[in-house]
């Protein structure tokens, strides 16, 4: 019988050591106060006291990209991709009051292709920049028979500190209390199974152009990278402006606003308060999709709603807007009864 190798059985060792080196300059630029050694140890380590913390309560947070995936590996677009997944991390993570400190991936595929691994890491990497979050450590997993080909998976995993008592939601949400939409960068991460069954299945669809937005390519649109809002809700945070804040993703307004809200609070939003991102008119009006079930998949443009004191709305806004945030005024808490819910004003024939 022939001598056989792991690389013969479909892992390639020096490819998953050369990628390593390829990526330790990646992370080494998304160092920051608190991060201690370098990757490639068994473990990662990081000082919360270097960060600047005295007393700190930590939170952590994991997510992926989704189907999304499928969009970036058929097209070849890979950057991207790793931008979203640190978002889709870091801004369940500044919602809850905690700032990012450092971030791990996992990226597994069946054939690991060094070059399109960089442009993931990448990505990843520059999302942690514009977190300002340290990249120290991951994994790679080249598992052939589990994945097609040269198709992957990415999952994130973000570990963020706040000061005990600094924590949100704070105690104080009520009626009365002003809700600041941020607008969304597209589709984010959320509703791509829907939106690959709205446009095909062919992969040859994502080179056609794009219908809201010409020079474009379908999938290059579609690829667009989900928002940090990360130095913005810290900001507003610090300034002691923000009471609750809510990261819309999978189950959308109706599905997310009410996580961050008190019992007997209503959350009455009216749709005509913000403009609605002409993917998604395009996603309605080619898949059929009802104005409720849009709501309820997509952010429709809104990818983070913040909670304000009425009296500080005004300051609270240009202040977001200060920080490069498209803001719109979408709503206020008012009295109800039983578990927080949402009430949306849909004006006729909406999105639009």
């Amino acid at each position: 019988m022939p001598s056989l190798s792991y690389r013969d059985a479909g892992v390639d060792i020096d490819a998953g050591d050369a990628l390593v080196e390829r990526i330790k300059p990646l992370a080494h630029a998304t160092a920051r106060a608190g991060t201690m050694g370098g990757i490639g140890g068994f473990g990662a380590l990081f000082d919360p006291r270097a960060a600047g913390y005295a007393d700190p309560v930590l939170v952590a947070t994991t997510d992926g990209v989704g189907t999304k995936l499928r969009i970036a590996i058929e097209t070849g677009r890979h950057r991207s991709v790793g931008i979203d997944l640190v978002a889709m991390c870091v801004n369940d993570l500044v919602v809850q009051g905690a700032e990012p400190l450092f971030f791990l991936d996992y990226f597994a595929t069946g054939r690991l292709e060094v070059d399109e691994a960089a442009h993931v890491i990448a990505g990843i990497a520059e999302g942690c920049r514009i977190a300002g979050c340290a990249l120290i450590g991951g994994e790679t997993a080249e598992m052939p028979g589990m994945y097609r080909g040269g198709d992957y998976d990415l999952a994130g995993f973000a570990v963020g500190a706040a000061e005990r008592g600094r924590l949100l939601p704070r105690g104080d949400v009520g009626p009365g209390d002003v809700l600041l939409g941020l607008a969304s960068s597209g589709a984010h991460s959320n509703g791509f199974s829907l939106v690959r069954r709205i446009f095909g299945a062919d992969a040859a669809r994502w080179s056609s152009p794009c219908p809201w937005q010409p020079g474009a390519s379908l999938g290059e649109a579609l690829l667009e990278p989900t928002r940090i809002y990360v130095a913005s809700l810290l900001r507003l945070h610090r300034a002691g402006l923000l009471k609750a804040a809510a990261h819309i993703t999978g189950g959308g307004l109706p599905g997310n606003l009410p996580r961050v809200l008190p019992a007997g609070v209503v959350a009455a939003l009216d749709a005509a308060a913000w403009p609605v991102p002409p993917v998604f008119r395009v996603l309605a009006h080619q898949g059929g999709v009802a104005a409720e079930e849009m709501l309820r998949v997509f952010n429709c443009g809104i990818g983070m709603v913040v909670v304000v004191a009425a009296e500080r709305a005004d300051e609270a806004a240009a202040m977001l807007r200060g920080a490069g945030e498209t803001v719109h005024r979408i709503g206020e808490l008012r009295a109800g009864e039983g578990r927080p819910r949402v009430t949306i004003a849909l004006p006729e024939g909406w999105p639009g």
